[in-house]
This record gives C-alpha cells, structure tokens and sequence, in this order.
C-alpha cells in the first residue's frame, strides 16, 4: 500500500475515533446519562487514545521528513477536511436533529479549496 493511501486511511480511523470522544457522550446521551462527568471524560480519554494509535502513524508515515508524500503544512490541512468529512457523516448518522445546511457546505468548499492552494507549486 502506498504512504499516500496509508496515511489517509490513517487519518480516517483517527478522525472517527476522535470524533466519537468528543461528541459520542451527546449522540450517545440516554445511554450515558447517568455516569458523571468525571467518567465521560475518562472514557473519552480512552477513545482518544485509541485515536492517538492512529494520528501518529499517520502524521509520520505521511510526513516528507520519514520518507512520506506530504509536508506537514499539506497534512493539516488534509487532516482538517477529513475531520469536517468524518464529522458530517456522524452528524447525519447520529445527530439526525441538526440539518446540514448550505452554510456548512459553503464552510467546507472552502477547506477544499485550502487543500488545493496547499499543493499548488
């Protein structure tokens, strides 16, 4: 498998984990209900770490500095959309009470287009 696959596999396993420990405890509200703060943030401490298991091979098998296709100025930004990407998904699947509107697609057209620009020579 190429580093330029690999690394975007990578950042789509660590983007949905990640976003599953950050919005998880609201899309997953009537089961979590009752356990206190205190447990929801440990618990999305472990997923996060899970998330960690995969950003960080991520971030190094992409980056040019270990051999990757990617400068760290590109990986942001990819990163960035495919956070926007995986978090669209989830909030159609899981969060089915907020629309997607066309402001949010306006917004990520335009993360889009700063990917563009970033490999732009």
């Amino acid at each position: 498998m190429s580093k330029f696959i690999a690394t975007i596999l990578l950042l789509v396993v660590s983007n949905a984990f990640m976003t599953l420990a950050w919005y998880g405890q609201i899309a997953f509200r009537s089961r979590l209900e009752r356990y206190s703060l205190t447990a929801i943030v440990l618990l999305s401490w472990g997923v996060a770490l899970v998330e960690y298991c995969f950003m960080i091979p991520a971030n190094r098998v992409g980056s040019v500095a270990f051999g990757g296709p990617f400068t760290l100025w590109q990986l942001k930004v990819i990163q960035e959309v495919i956070s926007l990407t995986v978090f669209t998904l989830f909030m159609l699947l899981c969060m089915r009470g907020e629309p997607l509107r066309w402001n949010h697609i306006a917004g990520f057209g335009c993360l889009v287009l700063a990917v563009y620009f970033l490999f732009k020579r």
